[in-house]
């Protein structure tokens, strides 16, 4: 496969996967917000979202200190100045789409093209009209439409595993992201990350994961920190959860190896960040600060990615 070919497939997939992680981040704020405020956070719930997309200084550049909750659906959802934004997503994603047009099935592209054209509909209504829940369930069907022409209709070739590294890496990302909303939200202190933390907080994040439901199977009716914490994170089962993306990162790696007959540095890195959270425990995470631990895991992950596009997306032919 052309490295060109391999990069658009794996950016393709990452970009649909942080424009449905734009509007979980949106669906976070909205529940958050529906809540009357106890005074124990040191920011609104808005600017929580905006600190952990990672874009705080666009924003600022562009609408002030202030985060009122419509400039922050504006930035999340319909900016083109936010590269990160829904709208720039899902475009951008487009245009890696249709670059490798002949390595998508026609399944795929209808999805992906439909996405387009919805939301370039969506653009033109009234802004009154575009309600912030219906946005944000709409853009999460459109990447679960995609997710699911690809897994019933792609060659499991290594286009395959191109796109899935994509969705893990981008996954795995997001997952920190939106955990971390709640250092945002609450004081970033050890006791109240690991104590009294508001559980309807904790059950939005659940729910904004599409996670509540699994959750519940899982652990039962009891919804501590602790037990969300150690699912979102440590349980292998959960499929948003950073042990699973890594793994799967690591499966897509293996079979890429074999494909072409070499490791890279990104074998290394994801074996150890894997091995890492597999011998990790909830408690470890909470002694380290919840925080601390997400944005190691993000570095980490950043360089994950940076591996890989070193040693497959320009190293391969």
């Amino acid at each position: 496969m052309l490295s060109r070919t391999a990069e658009n497939l794996f950016w393709l997939a990452r970009y649909m996967e942080r424009a449905e992680t734009m509007a979980r981040l949106l669906e976070v704020g909205y529940r958050m917000g529906l809540m009357p405020s106890e005074g124990t956070g040191y920011r609104n719930e808005w600017a929580s979202l905006v600190s952990a997309a990672g874009s705080a200084r666009g924003f600022g550049a562009k609408f002030g200190e202030e985060f009122h909750q419509r400039d922050v659906e504006t930035w999340l959802f319909f900016d083109r100045e936010n590269p990160s934004s829904v709208i720039s997503c899902i475009e951008t994603a487009r245009q890696n789409g249709r670059a490798v047009r002949t390595a998508l099935t026609t399944e795929m592209w209808d999805a992906l093209n439909g996405a387009y054209l919805d939301l370039r509909e969506i653009e033109r209504r009234p802004r009154s009209e575009a309600l912030l829940p219906e946005l944000c369930e709409w853009t999460k069907r459109q990447g679960a439409l995609f997710r699911g022409a690809t897994e019933g209709t792609h060659l499991q070739n290594d286009g395959y595993d191109f796109l899935n590294l994509g969705w893990y890496l981008e996954r795995g990302d997001n997952t920190a992201r939106l955990l971390d909303v709640k250092y945002y939200v609450l004081l970033p202190t050890t006791d109240m990350v690991g104590g009294s933390i508001d559980t309807y907080q904790w059950t939005t994040l659940l729910r904004a994961l599409s996670a509540y439901r699994a959750f519940h199977w899982a652990y039962g009716g009891e919804y501590s920190p602790r037990k969300i914490a150690h699912f979102l994170i440590l349980n292998p089962s959960c499929p948003r959860s950073l042990l699973h993306c890594l793994d799967m990162a690591g499966y897509h790696l293996d079979r890429l190896a074999k494909a072409y007959g070499s490791r890279t540095t990104a074998h290394d890195r994801a074996e150890a960040a894997l091995g890492e959270l597999t011998a990790a425990k909830v408690e470890d995470v909470i002694g380290e600060g919840l925080h601390e631990f997400l944005t190691r895991f993000v570095n980490q992950n950043a360089a994950l990615g940076q591996d890989v596009a070193d040693g497959y997306l320009f190293g391969i032919q």
